[in-house]
């Protein structure tokens, strides 16, 4: 006996084919994009925003362990030339990073980037389109964040994942939202990475390899065709003290 046909969904519109759909994304955007701060709110890091556009979706981007947001300028400016308000905290640099702190930024980040218009009033991030991304450590604690922010993360992306203390296996666990979860052919053997452990706890999320040299190439510097804006200022969130 066969099974019953699903019914099919409808989207209001048509969907472009996957080969289609990522060959679009890998090519820049056709908008101009602008660069901010995010210490004028109080928080180390970088925003890109396009020239202008109102209720945009808006991502927090994670970095690895011993890199920093300007590793990352390519791929952040990349995700606002697509229209996309793209930040990263520029924090937790040093050698004994915490994956909780790590998460608390990424958490104000969206908190600013949603909370105020940015460049010269002129973009705006709808609260409700906000998403999450991190490589490497950065990964582990992108996913702290979406466990922490359920009710405001509508999807997240661990790129890389590597090993954190505590586990991201453990919030990972009880995520709902979609995520992705990237690793390279040899990632999964690797004793610094948990794509195997976060891939089981991680219910909601696909996981895809892909055919790079390294998992550090997911971070790479470039410089920037666009013009730079400030961000309106805003009080940030208090961190925690001291390490967690």
């Amino acid at each position: 006996m066969q099974p019953p046909l699903r019914t099919p969904v409808s989207y209001g519109h048509r969907v472009a084919r996957t080969k289609k759909l990522f060959a679009s994304l890998t090519r820049r955007g056709p908008h101009r994009v602008l660069r901010g701060d995010l210490a004028f709110a109080g928080l180390a890091g970088v925003v890109y925003t396009p020239e202008s556009g109102k209720n945009l979706p808006g991502v927090a981007f994670g970095h690895d362990w011993l890199a920093g947001a300007d590793r990352y300028e390519g791929t952040l400016e990349h995700l606002a030339s697509l229209v996309i308000v793209a930040a990263a905290p520029d924090t937790e640099t040093g050698v004994a990073p915490s994956v909780l702190s790590m998460a608390f930024d990424l958490g104000s980040t969206l908190d600013i980037i949603s909370g105020v218009r940015l460049g010269t009033g002129n973009i705006s991030v709808h609260p409700t389109k906000l998403g999450v991304v991190g490589h490497g450590f950065g990964a582990s604690a992108a996913v702290f964040t979406a466990a922490g922010l359920a009710d405001k993360v509508k999807a997240a992306a661990a790129l890389f994942p590597s090993v954190s203390q505590p586990p991201a296996e453990e919030p990972a666990a009880g995520l709902r939202v979609p995520g992705l979860i990237l690793a390279a052919p040899d990632h999964t053997s690797s004793i610094k990475s948990n794509v195997t452990a976060l891939n089981v706890a991680w219910k909601s999320a696909t996981l895809r390899t892909v055919a790079t040299p390294s998992p550090a190439g997911s971070s790479r510097a470039s410089g920037l065709s666009g013009w730079s804006a400030c961000p309106v200022p805003i009080a940030a969130r208090s961190r925690p003290p001291g390490p967690c």
